[in-house]
């Protein structure tokens, strides 16, 4: 009855661990993209936010932690070898705590987040050129096609915009401009768009006809955030039972081999 009992958690332990090493390709992956995103708000996030950029390293770091872990877990649950379980307990431990940890730091830390992207974006807007082609620039091009907004609290955001209100005639953010579900489908145009037929001697370029979206980007782009931190904490809470379960039979297993027997461990 006890062998068998080791049996099977030993292969439930191989099998939980082989979850592990694929969840952390995908944690490694996730930060991976963060860092080489060049065409969402992503981008312009880990650009200008040191913050995002160290969230972004400890994906990546908790990533290759959880492969070894798995990998470990999985050698010691086949081989029955009780150093690799004590490891592998002890890394879980570690996890379990960095999970911890990140999520008291980003719950007392998103009113600053919100902050910081209101501050990058006003000033993204304030320096934005026509034609320069830099990355940041076409990102939040892309957004404000995307999620059909313009600037952050409103699109009265543009006129801050000196270049763009220097303008004699009816200009505005081309990304702004309204468009249809053919539209939305197609790459968004960059740079300032001129009115066909535009006025140039009744009031200047006057924001009041511009043919765009009035409503400021700043509560869909926080929206999005929540709805996607929320599913994040999700997996992370339904992770943290799992690899509370793991350290469970890991200890189990690891209590009732009696001996250590170096000799399984394969040798290279």
């Amino acid at each position: 009855m006890g062998s068998a009992c080791i049996k099977v958690t030993k292969y439930f332990l191989f099998l939980f661990n082989l979850l592990f090493f694929v969840l952390g390709a995908v944690i490694l992956g996730f930060g991976i993209w963060i860092l080489v995103d060049k065409n969402s708000f992503i981008s312009i996030l880990q650009t200008s936010s040191t913050s995002f950029k160290v969230a972004a390293y400890v994906f990546i770091s908790v990533g290759a932690l959880t492969m070894l872990m798995g990998f470990l877990g999985c050698l010691g649950a086949v081989k029955e070898v009780r150093c690799l379980l004590g490891m592998y307990f002890a890394f879980l431990l570690l996890i379990l705590i960095a999970q911890v940890t990140a999520g008291v730091f980003f719950y007392f830390n998103m009113g600053q987040l919100k902050q910081e992207m209101g501050s990058i974006v006003t000033k993204l807007i304030h320096n934005y050129t026509d034609g320069s082609g830099d990355n940041l620039q076409e990102a939040w091009d892309y957004v404000q096609a995307q999620v059909k907004c313009c600037g952050w609290v409103s699109y009265l955001n543009w006129t801050e915009n000196t270049e763009l209100m220097n303008r004699t005639s009816i200009t505005f953010p081309c990304s702004c401009k309204k468009s249809d579900e053919d539209d939305a489908l197609m790459m968004p145009q960059k740079g300032f768009c001129e009115v066909p037929f535009g006025n140039e001697t009744q009031s200047g370029n006057n924001p009041k006809d511009w043919p765009v979206y009035q409503e400021g980007c700043m509560e869909k782009v926080q929206g999005w955030l929540q709805e996607n931190l929320g599913v994040i904490l999700g997996v992370c809470v339904g992770v943290a039972v799992i690899e509370l379960l793991g350290m469970f039979l890991s200890m189990f297993l690891c209590r009732r081999v009696h001996s250590e027997d170096y000799s399984k461990v394969p040798k290279y």
